[in-house]
């Protein structure tokens, strides 16, 4: 059943994908081969190439049915199409092969561990997590799958809400993964069990548990560390906004602290959203081969879909520029990875340049473009009230990105992007206050904008509605600024 089961989408998105033009895709964001793709999944560098797998509906833009899609790139920026890795053809994962990770066993074999979805008479859907073992192309499920069911759950876990292992090999040696779980008062619980082997695991501890101060269950964890410090990343569904740090809905949330091993506890410091934007989740991330920690999400999220604006094409969903990951004073550090500058073209750059009303810049436009500005104030006497940019911009469409220095405040805005329907188009969040002074990276593609703010303290990713033709970029001032501007074209094709 497998074979014919995985054939049948192998040969689908095969055909169907091939139909797609490259014009019809962003240029350097991976989308499905065809069809709808949400979570990435099994993020890892495998015999040469980093691996991404993604939760995947080959036949619909919309959730169904998830199998695992299958990408690969050498860089992180040019990903090529693989075949299907996973189809839902057994008992245990009929309903769904949910999202998971990967790693590399010691005799060199790809690990791929999953949650498997199975939807009884009651009409739940149980979970139960699942192993497939391969060589980077071709992937076959453990006959002894499930590996974790809910006789390995802690009394009062949900066998309906245990999904998201990220596995990893820890630093005795042992194999660990930190599964979601979700508790009886409806809070989630992240959960850590142990292997020799990667294929028979057992129960550990509670890693943490939520309190309900961040939303409700918490998906998609991920579990690393960054020098000395432990990450905790956790995707929360039915978040209450709290100011501007955390937004209602579903969110992200960075936790720091530290991993008493002994115990299986992580020890909660401080904790941040990991992106203020409209459309991020689900991050992940991997370790590349010279020891910098990777993150790559979602660039959609479960409150916008039914009004993404995408009805004409036949994929739906992207993933974000992969981001490396640091800390700096105790906060989460983003930046696009390197690998993308390799790809910057025809460099534009102005010094010193008066905004003070509407003002648009010889070569300073495009929809596929890497953009650093450096803003402060024009007067050493009043500081500006509001500095504006408008890109992907025409005659009727326009996307911004204000900044409010009085309140220390960032806001994207897409309300003007070509939505037909009512939707979510705003997002702000406080950045430092520097005495008006603010440094912009833009990542602009095609149907996307990355922002990232002093340096990566803060991100913020949009996807962009606007037809690619609207490529026009101003900027404006309620009052006098002083912008620095360095923009570069970005190409994959040499």
């Amino acid at each position: 059943m497998e074979k014919k089961t995985l054939e049948q989408a192998r040969t689908y998105e095969a055909e169907k994908g091939a139909k797609i033009p490259a014009s019809e895709r962003p240029v350097f964001h991976l989308t499905p081969r065809v069809g709808w793709t949400n979570d990435p999944n099994g993020f890892s560098f495998y015999d040469g190439k980093y691996h991404l797998f993604y939760q995947y509906n080959p036949y619909d833009t919309r959730w169904d049915s998830m199998h695992w899609g299958h990408a690969v790139s050498t860089d992180l920026v040019k990903w090529e199409y693989l075949p299907a890795a996973l189809a839902p053809d057994r008992e245990y994962d009929s309903f769904g092969c949910f999202s998971g990770s990967a790693l590399e066993l010691p005799d060199g074999r790809h690990l791929l561990l999953y949650t498997g979805v199975r939807k009884a008479e009651d009409g739940k859907e149980y979970q139960t997590q699942c192993v497939a073992v391969g060589d980077g192309l071709e992937y076959r499920k453990y006959e002894k799958n499930p590996v974790l069911t809910a006789a390995d759950l802690p009394e009062g876990l949900s066998p309906v809400d245990f999904r998201d292992p990220k596995a990893f090999l820890d630093a005795d040696g042992r194999y660990r993964c930190v599964v979601g779980g979700k508790n009886e008062k409806g809070l989630g619980e992240l959960l850590l069990f142990e292997s020799p082997d990667g294929f028979d695991w057992h129960f550990q501890s509670v890693l943490m548990a939520n309190d309900g101060r961040y939303g409700c269950m918490w998906e998609c964890p991920d579990f690393f560390f960054l020098g000395e410090t432990a990450v905790l990343l956790t995707s929360p569904q039915d978040m209450e906004a709290r100011g501007l740090d955390y937004h209602s809905g579903n969110g992200t949330l960075c936790q720091l602290g530290s991993f008493d091993r002994e115990k299986g506890v992580f020890v909660r410091g401080a904790a941040q959203t990991i992106d203020h934007g409209i459309d991020f989740y689900a991050p992940q991330t991997t370790l590349t081969p010279d020891g910098r920690r990777v993150m790559i999400a979602w660039m959609q999220n479960w409150d916008t879909c039914d009004t993404a604006g995408f009805p004409h094409r036949p994929w739906f969903g992207q993933m974000t520029v992969p981001r490396e990951l640091s800390l700096k004073d105790g906060k989460l550090i983003q930046v696009p990875v390197r690998e993308l500058e390799s790809h910057r073209r025809n460099r534009v750059e102005y010094r010193q340049v008066e905004v003070a009303g509407p003002l648009t810049l010889p070569k300073v436009e495009g929809r596929c473009l890497d953009l650093i500005l450096k803003v402060r104030p024009g007067d050493p006497a009043a500081c500006y009230h509001r500095f504006e940019m408008i890109f992907a911009k025409d005659g009727d469409h326009s996307s911004r990105l204000v900044y409010y220095p009085g309140e220390n405040v960032l806001e994207t805005d897409r309300s003007n992007s070509g939505s037909r329907r009512a939707a979510l188009s705003q997002r702000r969040c406080h950045v430092r206050d520097l005495g008006g002074e603010i440094e912009l990276r833009i990542v602009l593609d095609r149907f996307s904008a990355e922002v990232f703010v002093n340096g990566g303290e803060q991100a913020m990713t949009t996807v962009i509605l606007t037809d690619p033709s609207a490529a026009l970029i101003s900027f404006d001032c309620d009052g006098k600024a002083v912008m620095d501007l360095v923009k570069y074209d970005l190409f994959t094709e040499e």
